[in-house]
């Protein structure tokens, strides 16, 4: 399973692979709504992502790993919250979590870790077999960490400090 992490919109999607092969079992976002307190938003999130963890079961989490830009640190910050509850939903239900960086995903996808989201959102078409690109980026976002996920626990190497 990969998360693409955000208070307002939190990508995810649920792969399965077998063996070199993955495939798209469920994908979408789970959206707050901004009137909401933090506190309601973060439930909204939690209860939202538990639905898909039941439904699901996935043995691993591989989640974006947190980032700030020193222009936009709220950002970082409202991030963080939102990473925290996903990480609890994680706990609370026994599945390993593994972080990736979104260059580190991004180079993965693309060979280019600067590359903009509908380069993204291609490599997740081709590399899942979809008939049309994942929409919106966030899903595309998660697809792609689940992806990296997968590479990581298939070939046995961490990918985080290799690439």
């Amino acid at each position: 399973m990969g998360i693409d992490p955000g208070l307002n919109v939190t990508g995810y999607g649920v792969i399965e692979s077998r063996g070199a092969s993955v495939r798209l079992l469920e994908a979408g976002i789970i959206r707050t709504k901004r009137g909401q307190t933090m506190a309601q938003r973060l439930l909204e999130l939690h209860n939202g992502l538990t639905e898909v963890v039941e439904a699901h079961h996935p043995h691993v989490m591989a989640l974006e790993q947190l980032f700030s830009h020193y222009q936009r640190p709220r950002t970082a910050i409202l991030m963080g919250h939102a990473r925290g509850v996903i990480t609890l939903v994680a706990g609370q239900a026994e599945i390993a979590v593994d972080s990736f960086e979104p260059t580190k995903v991004k180079k993965l996808m693309t060979g280019n870790g600067r590359a903009p989201k509908h380069q993204i959102q291609l490599a997740v078409k081709i590399q899942l077999k979809l008939r049309s690109i994942p929409e919106p980026a966030d899903v595309a976002d998660a697809l792609a960490i689940a992806i990296c996920g997968h590479h990581e626990s298939r070939i046995g190497i961490n990918l985080r400090n290799s690439l």
